[in-house]
Order: C-alpha cells, then structure tokens, then sequence
C-alpha cells in the first residue's frame, strides 16, 4: 500500500473522529443559518441545522499536513514540504476568510457578515501571496499546459500573475455558488481533486498528489455528515477552503485552462447566476426558475439527492475526458 492511500484512509479517520467531536459543540453552540425566504420550500425544514462544519475539514487537512511534512522532513526531503506549503497556505487562508464571514452571521449573528469588499480583499491577498510565492520561491515558471494540443505555453509575468489571481478568485467563487444542496459541493470537489491528484501521478509532481490525497481522504469523512438529509453544512468555510484548494493544485500543475473541462459544473453554476442576473436587469425576466442552477432542477421536480448525483455522475465523466486531453 503506497503512502498516499495510507494517508488518504488516515485523512477520513482523523476527520470521522473530529466530525464526531466537533457536530455536537456547532449543535450546542447553535451555530445554524436560516434559509432563504424565496428559496425552494422543501429547503425551510432544514432551519437550525449547524454549518461552519468546513471547520472540521480545514483542522483535519492542517493536522495530516503537518503530519506529512514531519514524515518528509526526518527522510530529507525539505525540498517537497516547501512546495506543500502554498497549497496548505491557499486552503486554510480562503478558509479563515469564510470562517470570519461564517463566524459574524452564525455566532455574532450579524446578517450581512463580512462585507462583500472586505471579504474579496481577504481573499485577494491569500491569492496574491499564493502567486508570488510559487513564482519567486518555487520558481514554478510561468507557462500553462494547454490540454489537447498537448503543449506548454509561457507567457509573460505580467500577464501570468493577474490571470493565476483571477483563477483561484473566480474558482473559489464558483465552489462557494455550488454550495446549496445537501452533499453537492462535497461531491462534486471530492471527483475534481481526485482527477487533479492523478494528473500529479502522471506528470509526479509529488506535493499535488500527497495534498489530494489527504484533501479526498478529508472530503470523504465529511460527506459522511454532509450527504442528505444534512446533519452539517460547511459554510463558507467550507466551500471557499475547497475553491483555494482546486485553484492551487491546477496552478501548481499548470493546468488552469483544464479547470474549464472537469470543473465545468461549477463554472455552470456561475454562469447561470450571472445569465440570470444580467438578462433580469434587462428585461425583468428570468431565465432559470431559481439560480444557481442546481435551485432550477430543484424547482422543475428533482430531489436533492439525483441533482447530486446528475451533477457528480457529470463532473465525473468530465474529469474522465480531461485526463484524455492532457
């Protein structure tokens, strides 16, 4: 049994364990949201179910992490803790930023949370560091994989650096736009890592594959809290700790462009928000019955659980294609 299974099977223990002890202080503490008045009705029966549970994913990645690196460091091999850094970093910085917006609406009980600039800020900085690390301490280069024609591209820095920013802010965004339904967001990243991880097998690039492995070992555990009917949500904790860590293994692969093909259910998530948004201005009109699009099949008759299991069957094919194009 190689290294990585063994640390992605560790990764769902240590977070069935954490579940289990965290699930009940959310509960204690009531650390619950309401749902959305013009929402699905079927959603309103899911009040006072506790979220910020993206918490015990995050705790759980920075324990086995850090377990990884001490393992890696006492065989000699500094060199590949420091390139697991950034990604680490990625995950937990965009986390604590939906922890803050999670923790100001949850416990605070502040409605609006964290400002909307304020938390594009946070979430800029965490990138904006992220990219000038693997630039000038990792010296990863700047070129991009382009998939089908099989090729690497560079192009110039100044190019390079606003378009790396711009993928892990819009990623982050359109993981956090899946988040809505029991399992969806969990599932559908679980699939986007795992495909992410095995690219790292086959070009070896040893830090993508490890923190796959531990981030899949961790999604698996909390789905097991997270698969409908719900027991916790993850929140933006959650959901914008995921975001950073697709975006950083894609730049750490060089694949953003892929991001395109196997994350094509949440670059649809967004898009739909923004059809709908942008032709409501319009015309007063809606395009879809309720968006994100997940909401729109939620409304036109199916149930949570085949909206999962649609999206991630799709998400799945997806990633299937994307490894033949690379």
């Amino acid at each position: 049994m190689s290294f990585q299974i063994k640390i992605l099977l560790i990764s769902f223990v240590v977070a069935t364990v954490l579940g289990l002890i965290v699930l009940p202080i959310l509960k204690k503490l009531k650390v619950s949201q309401e749902e959305r008045s013009d929402g699905p009705k079927s959603h309103l029966s899911k009040k006072g179910t506790p979220t910020m549970g993206g918490i015990i994913s995050i705790i759980s990645i920075i324990i086995l992490t850090i377990f990884t690196a001490i393992i890696y460091t006492r065989n000699n091999e500094g060199e590949l803790v420091k390139r697991i850094i950034p990604l680490l970093f990625a995950a937990v910085g965009f986390g604590i930023v939906g922890f803050i917006d999670d923790f100001k609406k949850m416990v605070l009980k502040n409605t609006e949370g964290l400002k909307p600039s304020y938390k594009m800020l946070g979430l800029l900085i965490i990138a904006v560091c992220f990219v000038i690390y693997i630039l000038n301490v990792l010296n990863i280069g700047s070129d991009i994989y382009i998939p089908i024609i099989k090729t690497y591209v560079t192009i110039p820095v100044w190019i390079y650096i606003p378009f790396a920013i711009l993928v892990m802010l819009g990623t982050t965004n359109a993981v956090n736009l899946t988040d809505g339904i029991d399992g969806l967001a969990t599932s559908v990243t679980t699939i986007i890592v795992a495909c992410l991880s095995v690219i790292g097998v086959i070009f070896n690039v040893r830090e993508v594959i490890i923190f796959g492995s531990i981030v899949c070992g961790c999604n698996l555990a909390f789905l097991l809290f997270n698969l409908h009917p719900a027991k916790v949500f993850m929140g933006d904790t959650g959901s914008l700790m995921l975001g950073g860590v697709i975006a950083g293994m894609a730049l750490m692969l060089k694949m953003p462009l892929l991001l395109l093909v196997i994350a094509l259910i949440p670059v649809l998530e967004t898009l739909s928000v923004m059809i709908q948004v942008t032709y409501y201005k319009k015309t007063g009109k809606r395009v879809f019955k309720m968006t994100p699009i997940h909401h729109h099949f939620e409304l036109s008759g199916w149930s949570e659980n085949k909206v999962v299991t649609v999206f991630s069957l799709i998400t799945l094919i997806l990633c299937i294609v994307g490894l033949n194009i690379i």
